[in-house]
């Protein structure tokens, strides 16, 4: 591989919001250059992504799905971007995930089988059995990998956005609007560090459930693009927003994978120990149904009083074992890995750290507040979610945005000049010897645990004022440990992951207002 890479646009991450973008431009002929962290590309939050994507219900509505979206966000999701959202989405799902990928989402008969979920008015959600992000990735990266317009690097990470403030050799250009104009990226083969230069670059990096010891994300959810982005000079808001969901199994200590918030939606009821129902004592009309952060702040609380590790889910009471091994064949699967057969047996779960509601500010087009820098999907902070994320709208987001992202590049990158790659250096590697993978291990051990005790699912100003102190203090040690080490990928994610989780935290710190999923005990 090159170290040195020209394209038109950069795209870091391939999930659905990054895949739609690169997919829309390639259309466009312009050419694309995206690039993951990982060997296998489909490895993404979109690929664990259970339970569905919002279409259209019967009876339902825009203004409908409107109110339910910012009753879930506790009144804080931006209108005008909820608007977006709910007049745009349903459009693009038949546009692009039926009619162009055909992605096979479940039927009845003829029809789209839907169904509905926590804090939905209506069923509007369309579903592939319980794997429905792994259906819409695989056909998404279907069509990248067949475009000619698109380049896609598999096991490349990203070191740092190159910005002409912080990366020219004109020292001139900081004092002038920050402007990105590509990456520095970790060829994780050789090691080497490849300068991309691009017109536009594209971050679609996912979320940070990883500086968390519980979570339902994958391992490269570290929160690489919000450090990165937040670094380069832009904006960042509602990083104290960070969603639990109700419901990850549970097996000695640790979250698993996630149960779907589908099977509450089918009918499945939280119960303790006993098998008893408790969910009607923090939510009488909603009860299980209730938006996630009073789900998952219920369960905390009733582990509390019970002194229980974990609560557990009731299938087997009110939904069929036909309808079980049809709509939930990989929940049916991985709980029998762990010795618990959902058509008999009570499912232990937990909260666990599920999606960032915060993230880099981007507009109604996925433009961030530096220039030809966009930003798409769970790293960014659209306004949609607000205090707390409504089911299902996260796939549905990545999808609009990634397309409007698109449409706004095509109309505006004709007005970019070519960067003169000899502006920018190449890296400068200062690190000489490979970095101990126990010491990194260790504080990423050290990051989970202080999230998890401090910044989790309940918060007070003592808990967070020891996170403050304690994440300084290692953070300090980690920026030292990362200058004299020789880059690798978990090196990076431990840098990454060190400056995310202090964003968090501080956000957390200055909001003394409990609202959605920020709960402060005090």
């Amino acid at each position: 591989m090159n170290e040195l890479i020209e394209t038109d646009i950069l795209i870091i991450g391939c999930g659905i919001a990054g895949s739609t973008t690169a997919l829309m431009l390639a259309d466009a002929g312009y050419h694309v250059t995206a690039i993951t962290r990982t060997q296998r590309p489909e490895e993404s939050n979109t690929h664990y992504a259970q339970g569905g994507i919002i279409f259209r219900g019967e009876e339902d509505s825009s203004d409908l799905l409107k109110e339910d979206i910012i009753r879930a966000g506790a009144g804080l999701s931006d209108p005008a971007a909820v608007d977006v959202l709910v007049t745009e989405g349903p459009g693009l799902v038949q546009e692009i995930l039926l009619d162009r990928l055909a992605v096979a989402f479940d039927k009845n008969d003829d029809q789209l089988s839907l169904t509905r979920e926590g804090s939905h008015s209506v069923a509007r959600i369309i579903h592939s059995a319980d794997a429905t992000g792994d259906a819409i990735e695989k056909a998404l990266l279907n069509a990248v990998d067949k475009h000619k317009n698109i380049t896609l690097l598999t096991e490349c990470t990203a070191v740092d956005l190159l910005t002409l403030a912080h990366h020219s050799l004109n020292r001139l250009e900081i004092y002038k609007p920050t402007q990105c104009v590509g990456a520095y990226i970790l060829n994780q083969r050789d090691g080497k560090v490849i300068r991309c230069i691009a017109k536009k670059t594209v971050l679609a990096t996912g979320g940070l459930g990883q500086v968390f010891l519980r979570t339902t994300n994958p391992y490269g959810a570290r929160g690489d693009g919000l450090a990165m982005a937040y670094s380069a000079g832009a904006r960042v808001l509602n990083c104290e927003f960070v969603q639990f969901h109700p419901t990850a199994f549970y097996h000695q200590d640790s979250a698993r994978f996630l149960i779907s918030e589908a099977v509450r939606g089918d009918g499945a009821r939280l119960v303790n120990a006993r098998g008893k129902p408790f969910m009607q004592k923090y939510d009488p009309k909603w009860k299980d149904l209730a938006p996630r952060d009073v789900v998952a702040r219920g369960i905390h609380k009733e582990m509390l009083d019970k002194g229980t590790t974990n609560v557990y889910l009731d299938l087997k009471s009110n939904i069929s074992v036909n309808r079980i091994k049809k709509h939930f064949p990989n929940i049916l699967e991985k709980c029998l890995e762990f010795g618990v057969d959902v058509l008999t047996d009570l499912v232990p779960v937990v909260p666990a750290a599920h999606y960032f509601c915060g993230g880099i500010w981007s507009d109604l087009n996925g433009q961030t507040t530096v220039k030809d820098l966009y930003a798409v999907g769970e790293v960014a902070c659209t306004g949609v979610h607000g205090a707390n994320r409504l089911a299902s709208t996260s796939l549905l987001e990545g999808l609009v945005w990634g397309k409007r992202a698109a449409d706004h590049i095509q109309a505006y990158i004709q007005s970019s000049k070519k960067q003169d790659v000899h502006s920018i250096p190449p890296w400068e590697d200062t690190g000489k010897i490979p970095p101990d993978l126990a010491l990194i291990s260790q504080d990423m051990i050290s990051i989970k645990h202080i999230m998890w005790n401090y910044v989790g699912l309940a918060r007070s100003r003592e808990r967070l004022r020891r996170a403050i102190f304690d994440l300084r203090s290692l953070g300090f040690q980690v920026e030292q440990f990362y200058g004299d080490a020789k880059l690798t990928d978990e090196l990076i994610g431990l840098r990454n992951a060190m400056r995310a989780a202090l964003l968090v935290t501080a956000a957390a710190w200055q909001n003394k207002r409990s609202v959605g999923c920020h709960y402060r005990e005090d």
